[in-house]
């Protein structure tokens, strides 16, 4: 059984008002240099908070999460420094600094909950039943 850690993507249509539709899962496992996302829109349950929420907005959102999840998004980022409070440092693209950046709180419609934890022998079925669980 190896370690793993997931956090739900929530869909947050009206962010002043703070109610969400879990609409993804983003799960890490770095023993077996894992990520993964699966996720599922219901439109209905979107526009219940919000009758005029943007869902092509939100799909759009979840395909940029699935390439970050890939390593196409962070392919432009490439290999070099980046400046720290602490001076400079490597920057570097693997499944553990992009689960790093999936997980960080943002205050945009698709937004990551808390962070979870686990251990697994399947990464890609504990994707599977944690999208069962949290989201469908």
């Amino acid at each position: 059984m190896k370690p793993y850690q997931y956090v739900a993507l929530r869909c947050v249509p009206r962010v002043e008002r703070e109610e969400f539709v879990n609409v993804g899962v983003v799960l890490h496992c770095p023993a077996e240099d894992y990520l993964g996302v699966r996720s599922s829109v219901d439109p209905d349950r979107i526009r219940a908070l919000d009758a005029d929420a943007d869902i092509a907005a939100v799909r759009a959102a979840l395909e940029a999460v699935e390439r970050v999840c890939r390593g196409e998004a962070h392919a432009d980022f490439g290999v070099g420094l980046r400046a720290t409070a602490y001076g400079f440092r490597a920057q570097k693209d693997d499944v553990s600094t992009r689960f790093g950046f999936l997980k960080a709180p943002k205050s945009t419609v698709l937004q990551p909950g808390p962070v979870h934890g686990g251990v697994t022998s399947d990464p890609a079925r504990t994707l599977e039943h944690l999208l069962q669980r949290l989201v469908l």
